[in-house]
This record gives C-alpha cells, structure tokens and sequence, in this order.
C-alpha cells in the first residue's frame, strides 16, 4: 500500500463513524436549508421566527406525506405519475363521504385513503403482473382519476366542505404551539423508518431497487412487493389529499397539480436514486423541508408558477448529474 493510500485510510478512520455512514446527498440537502435560511433572514427579519418555522413545517406536512409514497415507489427504480389527481380524488371522496351524516363523517378520511389505495392496487397490477412501464401505467390511472373527478363534479368546484375531524387533523393541535399536521407527518416518518429498516418488506424494496432479477432468484415475491409498494404511494397520495382538504376547508380540482414536481423533487434532492436500491428517508424528509423553503423564497419573490415549475426541474436534473446516474462499471 502507498504512502498516500495510508494517509488517506487513517483520515477516513480519523472521521466519527456519523459522518463516515452519512449519504453525502443528505448533507447537501441539510447544508442547502442552512443556506436557504441564511438567505431568508437577510431578505426578511421574520424569516426565522418560531411562528414562520412552525408554519413552514405545517406546509411541509403535506408535501412529505406524499413523498413518502413517492419514495418508496422510486426505491423500486419506478415512478408514480398518478399523485395529482390521486391526491385530488382522496380529498373529493373523503369530503363527499363526510356529508352522509354523523357515519359518513367517522368514515370520511378512511374512504379517501382506500380510494387512493385502489388506484395504487391497479398501478401496481399494472406494472408488477402486465410488464407495463410505471410511467406509462400511474401517468393513465392519472387521466382516469381526473376523469371520474370531472364526472362526479360536472366540470365544478365540490360543495362538499371538509368534515370537522378533517379540519382538526389539518390545522389543529393536540400539542400546544404545535399543528397536528406536523405531528401526522412525525408519524408517517417514524412508520416509514421503521418500514424501510427494519422489515423483510423493506429489505425487499431495496433489493428490488438494485436488481429485480437477483431479488426473485433468492426468493423474494418480487411482483407482491412491487404492487403493495404502489399501494402504499397511492394510499399515501390519497391522505395527503385529505390533509390538505382539512387545510383549505374544501377539496377543488386539480389540487394535488402542485405536489407532483415537489415529490419527486424532494426524494430525489435527499439523496434517493431515481434508479432504485439507494437512499433514506432523512434525506427525503431534509429534501421536503428544502423544497418548502426554496416555494416560500420564490413566493416572497413573487416568481410565478410557470417559473417555480422550471426551478423544480432544474433541480432534478442537477440532482441526477450528481448522484442519479448509475455507477461504472468495473
């Protein structure tokens, strides 16, 4: 071994073992949010006051409710294209089911999630046991969910409002000085982290993620963890949806437009591979709070949509550059 070489392994072993398993795609996602917090609090002196944290974190909920799903499906080295009317539809049909009286209100948030999940059940059909390309496959359930959406409503706004439980779960708080929104989101995060790291299913996931052939010749039900993953992105789609319902009082068309950049976005700036088998939720849960703080800076920029949308893709794309694309080959 070189002189170099050995330096360079006794600085490696020199390093706490924190920063020596640390992704370095997490640490760029946290060092950006330190970046973009810098940046807020010289453009605007409230821009780190607890109230606007807290709030942001509120905003943040909703976003990483959905990339949850997200990530588990690109785990997979998949996509989910269903999410904005997916989220759409759980909202629609969880207020609907809100007004059929007191039982359709105590049954409101689990009939927006088991619509999610049916069409998450179909996309995962579709891609584990038909072969179909999950782009092609979620970016159909997509169309067909906008087109029951459009049918239900006739082309308008719902009447229907979001039940009280709903509005609670949203904007709430069960904690003092803390919105329930954020708690549901330190729940689903927790699930996931358990989910990802300590059950065969995702061992699974990620053994999927870096070869579906190697995975089924060990014995894993490939197809199965393929179709329960989308089943897990669209029930997660879906809760999104009635969060944010709660939120706005109300469910609208194409609501859940807005998330569908966003979620991917936010997993892929934590440092997950868009071709599967690599990442952490930290890192998904650092990229949601970066995406929300780079929307509320090009808000106060007043940047329009069309502007934001170009912002997100560009992210993307430098992601990939850096950390997206598949390792050479030896």
């Amino acid at each position: 071994m070189s002189e170099t070489s050995e330096s360079r392994l006794s600085v490696k072993t020199r390093r706490p073992g924190i920063l020596r398993r640390a992704d370095p795609a997490v640490l760029t996602a946290f060092g950006c949010i330190l970046l973009l917090l810098l940046l807020g609090s010289l453009y605007s002196s409230n821009f780190l006051s607890p109230d606007y944290l807290l709030q942001q974190l509120k905003v943040a909920s909703f976003l990483g409710v959905v990339a949850a799903g997200m990530m588990i499906v690109i785990l997979l080295g998949h996509i989910d294209l269903s999410v904005p009317w997916v989220m759409t539809m759980g909202a629609m049909m969880a207020c609907a089911a809100a007004g059929f009286g007191p039982a359709g209100a105590f049954v409101a948030i689990p009939v927006g999630v088991l619509s999610g999940m049916a069409f998450g059940l179909l996309n995962g059909f579709g891609v584990a046991y038909l072969r179909i390309p999950s782009m092609i496959v979620t970016l159909a359930s997509n169309v067909v969910a906008q087109g029951l959406m459009v049918v239900y409503t006739g082309g308008f706004s719902p009447q229907d409002s979001a039940p009280p439980a709903i509005r609670w779960l949203a904007t709430g708080a069960l904690v003092p000085g803390v919105p329930n929104a954020i708690l549901v989101w330190f729940a689903v995060s927790a699930a996931m982290v358990f989910l990802l790291t300590r059950t065969a299913f995702g061992r699974a996931v990620y053994g999927i993620g870096n070869s579906e052939r190697a995975a089924f010749l060990s014995g894993v039900g490939t197809r199965r963890v393929i179709m329960i993953a989308f089943v897990f992105s669209g029930g997660l789609s879906a809760f999104g949806g009635v969060l944010l319902a709660g939120y706005a009082s109300k469910a609208a068309q194409a609501m859940g437009d807005a998330y569908l950049l966003p979620s991917i976005a936010a997993v892929v700036l934590g440092g997950t591979s868009i071709l599967g088998g690599r990442g952490s939720y930290l890192g998904t849960v650092a990229g949601v709070i970066l995406i929300t703080l780079l929307q509320s800076i090009l808000s106060v920029m007043q940047m329009p949509e069309a502007g934001r949308q170009i912002v997100y893709g560009v992210v993307i794309i430098v992601m990939l550059l850096l950390y997206g694309r598949a390792p050479p080959s030896r």
